[in-house]
C-alpha cells in the first residue's frame, strides 16, 4: 500500500495527539515502517534523524538489540499478572535497582502506566498523607509559572500553560500558581550560572502566607521542558527543599522528562543534591519501548498508610497494567545499559560536542535570542526583537514551519513554539550531531529567507 493510501486511511480513522487535525489536510502524517539507532524510516525508504527521541522517551536508539532480546525473553515467560496480592521477579528487581540509584529518603515504589498517571498518584498520595496524620487543612497544591505536568485533569491542574489548559479551567483543581524562574528574561538581571536564585523570593513570600493549606509543591527539576526547555539554577531547588522542610510541605519532583541522564546526571535533583518527598519517573525509564511509570516516596509517607484494613488508610489506587512484567524487564535492561556502558559519563563528551557544534553555527542563526543547554538537552530560542527579547506572535507558527523544513531535510525537530530543541537518543554519533545541527540551522535560515521577518 502506498504512502498516500495509508495516509488516507489514517486520516479517516485516527485522531492524532496534540494536533489540529485540519493541518493534516496539507501536511499529512508520515507513515513509519521501521527504525534503527537514531533514524526512523518511512514506507518510501526516506530516513529521518529522531532529534526529539520520539517525544523524549528513546534513550538508546530504535530497535535496540539488547532491549529487544529482554522484551522477547520476558514475553515468552510472563506477559502480565494482576499486581494486587501477586508479584514477580522483574518488578522486585526493578524496584531494588531504582531505589539504589535515586536520591535518599526514597525507598518505596508505586507503579503507574505513564507520566500523567504518576502525577495523579503523587497528588493523591500527598493529599491523603496529610489527611491521615492530622494536617486536614493541607488540601492545596502549588506550582510555578509555565509548568507542565501532563494532560489528565489532576496533572493538567498543576500546569500553567493556557495552550493546554485554558478550555478546561472549569474542570481543574484550584492550584496555586507562583511566578517561577525565567532565566532568559530574568527580572532580577542575573545570569543562571552565577545567580543565587533571587527569583525564589516569589515562592518564599507566597508560601509564608499560605503554608498551612499547602499539601505539596510540584516542580520539574532544573528544566521546564514543555515551556521551551527553560533551564534554571539548581539553587532554586535547594531553597525549595529548605522551604518545604520548614513548613511540612511535600516536595514532588516531576523527573518524567528530565530523569535518566538527560541533564548530565542520572536525575536532575542531583544537580542540587536534594531529595524530594515524592519523585515521578517515566519516559526514559523504558528507553522508549513500553508505557510504565514509577512514583517513589519514603517511609514518612508510606507509614501514614500502613495500618489495619478497617482503618481505611490504605491507598486504594490501581491501574490494570500496574507492574507489568514486560515494562519492568525493559526498564531493568535500560538500567543495565546505563551501568554496562557508563552512559552518564559517556554523555558528557557528547554533550560537550553538541555545545561546540551549536556554538559554531550560532552566528548564522537569524533572530537568535539564546542558546541554552544542559546535558543532552539543547534549545535555540528565536525572538522577534533581540534587544527586548520580544517573542514572535504564536499565530505565525514559526516553529511549525521550521519543523516542516527540517523534515524535508531528514530530521525530526518537533519545536516548542519559537524554540527549536535537541533531545536525541544517547546513541547519536558526532557525525549525526553535525547533521542534526546543520539541518536545524538551514531550516531556520530557509524560513527567515522566505518570510517578511528579516
Amino acid at each position: 500500500m502506498s504512502m498516500k493510501e495509508l495516509q488516507s486511511k489514517d486520516l479517516k480513522y485516527i485522531w492524532h495527539p496534540c494536533s489540529q487535525m485540519k493541518d493534516y489536510e496539507k501536511f499529512p502524517p508520515i507513515v513509519i515502517k521501521n527504525g534503527k539507532g537514531v533514524f526512523l524510516e518511512d514506507i518510501n525508504g526516506k530516513k529521518y534523524l529522531d532529534a526529539v527521541s520520539s517525544w523524549w522517551v528513546n534513550l538508546f536508539g530504535h530497535s535496540n538489540q539488547r532491549i529487544n532480546d529482554a522484551l522477547y525473553k520476558q514475553a515468552n515467560s510472563l506477559e502480565h499478572v494482576i499486581f494486587a496480592n501477586f508479584s514477580h521477579q522483574p518488578a522486585i528487581e526493578l524496584c531494588e535497582r531504582i531505589i539504589s540509584i535515586t536520591p535518599d529518603r526514597l525507598n518505596k515504589v508505586f507503579f503507574g502506566d505513564n507520566g500523567s498517571s504518576a502525577i495523579e498518584i503523587a497528588l493523591k498520595l500527598s493529599f491523603q498523607y496529610h489527611q491521615q496524620i492530622g494536617n486536614v487543612k493541607k488540601t492545596r497544591f502549588v506550582n510555578i509559572s509555565d509548568a507542565y505536568h501532563g494532560e489528565t485533569i489532576g496533572a493538567l491542574s498543576m500546569g500553567d500553560m493556557d495552550l493546554y489548559s485554558k478550555v478546561y479551567k472549569p474542570l481543574l483543581l484550584d492550584s496555586i500558581k507562583v511566578e517561577g524562574p525565567d532565566c532568559f528574561r530574568c527580572k532580577f538581571n542575573k545570569e543562571r550560572s552565577s545567580c543565587n536564585a533571587e527569583c525564589f523570593v516569589n515562592m518564599e513570600n507566597k508560601i509564608e502566607s499560605i503554608h498551612e493549606e499547602v499539601s505539596a509543591i510540584i516542580i520539574e527539576p532544573l528544566v521546564q521542558c514543555a515551556a521551551g526547555m527553560k533551564i534554571y539554577s539548581p539553587k532554586y531547588l535547594i531553597k525549595l527543599r529548605e522551604l518545604c522542610d520548614r513548613y511540612n510541605i511535600n516536595l514532588i519532583a516531576d523527573e518524567i522528562a528530565v530523569g535518566f541522564g538527560r541533564t548530565g546526571k542520572m536525575f536532575a535533583c542531583e544537580h542540587a543534591n536534594i531529595s524530594p518527598d515524592i519523585m515521578c519517573l517515566s519516559k526514559g525509564l523504558t528507553a522508549g519501548y513500553m508505557p510504565l511509570s514509577l512514583v517513589l516516596m519514603g517511609d514518612k509517607i508510606y507509614n501514614a498508610f500502613y495500618d489495619e484494613y478497617n482503618t481505611m488508610k490504605a491507598f486504594l489506587h490501581s491501574h490494570s497494567y500496574s507492574g507489568n512484567p514486560l515494562g519492568c524487564s525493559v526498564a531493568l535492561e535500560t538500567l543495565n545499559i546505563f551501568e554496562d556502558e557508563n552512559i552518564v559519563e559517556a554523555n558528557k563528551k557528547k554533550s560537550m560536542y553538541l555545545r561546540r557544534k551549536v556554538d559554531s553555527i550560532l552566528k548564522d542563526i537569524p533572530h537568535l535570542g539564546e542558546y541554552r543547554q544542559i546535558g543532552m538537552i539543547g534549545a535555540i530560542e528565536l525572538v522577534k526583537d533581540l534587544k527586548t527579547k520580544e517573542p514572535f506572535e504564536s499565530e505565525k507558527r514559526i516553529g511549525y514551519a521550521i519543523y516542516q523544513n527540517a523534515l524535508k531535510r531528514g530530521v525530526i525537530l518537533r519545536t516548542l513554539g519559537n524554540v527549536i530543541y535537541f533531545m536525541p537518543p544517547y546513541v547519536i554519533s558526532e557525525d549525526e550531531i553535525d547533521f542534526m545541527v546543520d539541518v536545524a540551522k538551514d531550516s531556520i535560515i530557509e524560513y527567515f529567507s522566505n518570510s517578511d521577518q528579516k
